[in-house]
């Protein structure tokens, strides 16, 4: 078994998973990380870094879109002393702090196009100058970047640039959301047990029906979902880790076509929802890629993008 993925799963997909990480790590191609929230996105760009050249540098992280757009700049590449109120003294950026290493930029896609644009200039020549400076500042680091929103939809859109997406995407990995590999639920599940005993020098034992309960939910949050629900009932738990039945209200049943109309129920993820309209209508038309991306009103090629994406 390929190392990473003791971390990512058992399943096959979290073998391709871990197959495209061994991959892209040893070189220096810019890695593009596809996922929903939750999924572990950051763990996948941890392992990029911790398998590539670049190991002993440092590895920073930085939330797209937590910056607010008017410091955006700062936090990316630093300001001198003075160059607006409130820099009391002179500040490196995240470029800065990650070189020689690594900087993961998550959810890149909320990054301003204003941004935007100063991103790929910094990235195609690897210099900038420090918010309020005049010193040419040069970095050799590696980026990887995710997103948990289709960027190719965002690109028609216009929200985000799509010279951008391609400089980033050198080599995409999709990270597959936990419905979509359900036999990674026990073992994940058992993996968060074993760590919370050993952090609480305890020796907590799942009940019987325990896994199976957490294997028949849907996980809309991902893995962060899991660990949490798992953290929250070995807190309750004395010896026995239970999981309570979970209620109607919390799970999400699949979405049905019936009598020529498609039923998607509350709560269910809008990727989900896309893949049963997009499928359903397929098979409205008998397979028909031309009448279905005209019936849903997309291209052609688009229809044949996310047909590829669901493979």
């Amino acid at each position: 078994m390929i190392p990473s993925s003791k971390i990512l799963g058992r399943s096959p997909a979290a073998f391709e998973l871990a197959r495209s990480i061994v991959k892209a790590a040893p070189t220096e191609a810019s890695v593009l990380i596809v996922g929903e929230s939750g999924t572990g996105k950051e763990i996948v760009a941890r392992a990029v870094h911790d398998r590539s050249s670049r190991r002993d540098a440092p590895f920073v992280a930085i939330n797209c879109g937590a910056i607010s757009p008017s410091l955006a700049e700062s936090e990316l590449f630093g300001h001198e002393k003075g160059s607006f109120t409130g820099a009391s003294a002179t500040t490196m950026g995240c470029f800065e702090r990650a070189h020689p290493g690594t900087l993961f930029l998550d959810e890149i896609t909320e990054m301003p196009l204003t941004m935007q644009v100063q991103l790929l200039r910094v990235l195609e020549s690897g210099q900038y100058h420090r918010v309020g400076g005049s010193e040419q500042i040069s970095v050799n680091l590696r980026i990887i970047a995710a997103t948990n929103r289709d960027p190719r939809e965002l690109v028609q859109g216009g929200s985000f640039r799509s010279d951008l997406l391609y400089r980033l995407a050198v080599f995409p990995i999709r990270v597959p959301p936990l419905r979509e590999r359900k036999s990674d639920i026990a073992y994940l599940s058992q993996r968060f047990l074993d760590e919370l005993n050993e952090q609480e020098k305890t020796s907590k034992v799942f009940s019987p029906t325990a896994l199976e309960r957490l294997e028949d939910y849907n996980w809309p949050g991902n893995i962060r979902e899991l660990k949490n629900s798992i953290t929250r009932a070995f807190i309750l738990a004395d010896d026995i880790v239970d999981v309570a039945p979970i209620g109607t209200a919390f799970r999400t049943p699949a979405p049905s076509v019936k009598q020529g109309y498609l039923k998607i129920p509350i709560g269910t993820s809008l990727s989900s929802a896309q893949r049963a309209v997009i499928m359903a209508t397929l098979d409205h038309y008998s397979g028909d890629k031309r009448r279905t991306a005209l019936a849903l009103g997309i291209s052609p090629k688009t229809l044949y993008n996310r047909l590829e994406d669901f493979r």
